[in-house]
């Protein structure tokens, strides 16, 4: 859907269309498409026609926001946070656990947090 009159009613293929300047909010030539889409206006994209006869203004916004569901498989690597008897620590370092200082909590596979029944503990999930 174009929103100026002064555009043709057919749509316009993007291949044909050459992005030759791209601009963020609050730059120069942003102000006005700012004003109008607030918070959601990512950028601006100046394009031109594959002959270089016309000058489109796109913008991209942002139109949902939605949490990332991650997939947890059993190699996944999760932070722990065990507190309680010393042998249950030692036995998750002899299943492969790791302890981070930094982030204070034993990096173990998912495999390893259901077989010592610490999937209750998780406070990380990592990449």
């Amino acid at each position: 859907m174009w929103l100026s009159s002064s555009l043709p009613s057919e749509s316009r293929p993007v291949d044909t269309l050459r992005v030759v300047k791209t601009l963020r909010p609050p730059q120069p030539g942003t102000i006005k498409l700012t004003r109008q889409w607030g918070d959601a206006l990512i950028c601006v994209r100046y394009r031109h026609d594959s002959g270089s006869t016309r000058r489109y203004t796109t913008v991209e916004l942002i139109v949902e926001e939605a949490p990332i569901q991650r997939h947890v498989t059993q190699s996944t690597i999760v932070g722990v946070a065990i507190v309680g008897p010393d042998s249950l620590r030692a036995t998750a370092m002899k299943l492969g656990a790791l302890w981070d200082p930094k982030a204070r909590l034993w990096k173990m596979s998912m495999r390893t947090a259901r077989a010592l029944s610490l999937t209750g503990r998780i406070r990380e999930i990592y990449p």
